[in-house]
């Protein structure tokens, strides 16, 4: 399977008086993406919760390439880079008529829902369910360190 696609238009809030997407909304469009893909594979986020399990993140970053703009649409692109025994790390790419705009990669641990902060493992049934998204099967069942991102490239 490809990766998950999910195409967003710019809104006018977005963008800063420059006229270019703030900075600090391509975050808001990495979750927004996240959660998408959570409702295209599971249904929705609320079916996580539901198993009693929630998403922390760890880390994130971005790479800002070009500004995106008022009224642009956008591609983004999600693919599971690493499925550990408590963690995802995303990779994602934010893309306008085929040029890259962002890059990013967001580290999420899987937590308990009812003891916020006690790590859990991913379920066998939620790995399953994520796995046509991943981008190294193998990589799927590694509980190794994650990989940086100039070795998965």
């Amino acid at each position: 399977m490809a990766p998950f696609v999910h195409r967003l238009r710019v809104r006018y809030n977005e963008c800063d008086s420059q006229g270019h997407v703030f900075n600090a909304n391509y975050f808001v469009y990495f979750d927004v993406t996240l959660t998408e893909l959570w409702r295209a594979a599971l249904g929705s986020y609320e079916a996580l919760t539901a198993d009693g399990l929630d998403l922390v993140v760890a880390e994130t970053g971005a790479r800002f390439r070009a500004p995106a703009r008022f009224d642009d649409e956008l591609e983004i692109t999600l693919e599971i880079e690493r499925l550990g025994n408590t963690s995802m790390v995303s990779t994602i790419e934010i893309a306008r008529d085929g040029e890259t705009v962002a890059e990013g990669r967001i580290v999420h641990i899987f937590v308990r829902a009812d003891r916020l902060g006690e790590k859990a493992p991913i379920p066998d049934h939620v790995r399953e369910i994520l796995k046509p998204y991943t981008a190294d099967l193998q990589a799927a069942t590694s509980t190794q360190k994650p990989r940086s991102p100039r070795q998965s490239r």
